[in-house]
């Protein structure tokens, strides 16, 4: 091998860095971010029966879970619009989140206790949505039960659309809310989501 032949190899080392280069220097840059307060949004994605779910977290907690089905880059870019564009996947940070989904998952847990950041859930949508837990594991209340829980007996499409916009699907359990006909309704993770979920709880 000439003189030639080894620069070129140490420059190919240097613009195509090993796997395991690029995952130290992230988990470095991880570090260093939230060490000077940078990271204002960690992220990861988890695998469950529904597929993958996006996990997104600040330091007031969970605020963000979303289906693959909702475009986990576009559900970031919009974490980046109405949060903070300071967003880093950062495993760690949602740990507690990724075991207690997955403790739910295999029916070993029934309630979920974690920090939660509301930011994005405001007025009665976000009153709506803090009730939902009250919806007892393996049962399901009407969308005109819920409006009547959270003070408004008459606001049964607000309740429909809280649902529908809920940023914190199954942790929130807005799959227990179906139509008064008892009818499963609509689920922004899809039917047969909601019904595996259903079938999950009612299983335990």
């Amino acid at each position: 091998m000439n003189n030639g032949d080894a620069v070129l190899r140490d420059l190919d080392r240097i613009t195509q860095p090993r796997p395991d280069d690029l995952t130290e220097l992230h988990a470095r840059l991880t570090i260093a971010a939230q060490r000077d307060g940078l990271l204002d949004i960690a992220y990861r994605t988890v695998d469950s029966p529904v597929g993958p779910l996006l996990l997104a977290a600040t330091e007031q907690g969970l605020v963000r879970v979303a289906y693959a089905r909702e475009d986990h880059d576009a559900v970031l870019q919009q974490l980046a619009d109405k949060v903070s564009p300071r967003i880093l996947r950062a495993p760690a940070r949602l740990d507690a989140a990724a075991r207690q989904l997955g403790e739910y998952f295999t029916g070993a847990r029934r309630t979920f206790d974690l920090p939660l950041d509301w930011r994005l859930a405001a007025g009665f949508r976000g009153t709506v949505l803090q009730h939902l837990p009250e919806i007892c594991y393996g049962q399901t209340a009407s969308y005109a039960a819920v409006a009547a829980l959270a003070g408004s007996p008459k606001a049964v499409r607000a309740v429909g659309t809280a649902c529908a916009k809920n940023p914190l699907p199954v942790v929130i359990p807005c799959h227990r809310v179906v139509r008064s006909d008892g009818a499963m309704g609509g689920y922004l993770g899809g039917a047969e989501a909601k019904r595996l979920l259903l079938d999950l709880e009612a299983a335990a």
